[in-house]
């Protein structure tokens, strides 16, 4: 019995013991509500959504005007966020978060949409243009820089010019749109852990080809 006991304390001390300090923040970008759950603006949510579940962890904590987690993705220990701003002041959240822990801009990498790209396909970039994304144009005009990791995940272009983009964006995907972004986001992940072990190279090789 008193084996028992001591096992107890030694699980209770594990459980105790300081968890490493973040330095790392990923933002999935979306906009908040379950009308706008399947859109494709919420590209990026989706792709944290995957994220969370690959790290056994859940993204339901209310700080920095987002929902946050916590999971530790090749060694480094990363904040997971979910803006609740709406996409146009994601920045916000950012803003916020990286204040809190000290995080530099190249540590924060950030998910979302791209109405140039079709279903299906990924493309990661260590700086660059918000290419008309308004929730990276938030972050770069709050926090004063575009030199920051993203993913963007394709949700195809307007059907025809003339169709209103935003309307576009906040259209849901059908049933294979989602099984093709899906099949992105598998692609997406091991793209994370390059880009958060240094290997930008190795993040685009795996993500960006067709």
């Amino acid at each position: 019995m008193s084996d028992i006991f001591a096992l107890f304390k030694k699980i209770e001390k594990k459980n105790d013991a300081p968890s490493a300090p973040i330095t790392h923040l990923i933002v999935g970008l979306g906009n908040p509500g379950d009308k706008y759950f399947h859109t494709r603006h919420n590209a990026g949510y989706l792709m944290m959504d995957y994220l969370s579940q690959r790290c056994s962890t859940q993204v339901n904590k209310l700080k920095f005007k987002s929902l946050v987690g916590e999971a530790t993705i090749a060694g480094k220990r990363c904040l997971l966020m979910k803006p609740q701003t709406f996409m146009n002041a994601s920045g916000e959240a950012v803003q916020q978060a990286t204040a809190f822990y000290k995080i530099p801009m190249e540590n924060v990498l950030v998910f979302s949409d791209d109405t140039a790209l079709n279903i299906g396909r990924v493309r990661v970039r260590k700086k660059g243009s918000d290419g008309g994304q308004k929730g990276l144009r938030s972050i770069i005009t709050l926090m004063n820089t575009d030199e920051f990791p993203r993913i963007r995940f394709g949700v195809g272009q307007k059907p025809h010019p003339d169709y209103d983009l935003g309307d576009w964006v906040l259209s849901e995907f059908n049933k294979e749109e989602q099984k093709a972004l899906f099949s992105a986001f598998e692609k997406a992940y091991d793209g994370v852990v390059k880009v958060l072990e240094g290997d930008f190279d190795g993040a685009m090789q795996l993500c960006n080809g067709k």
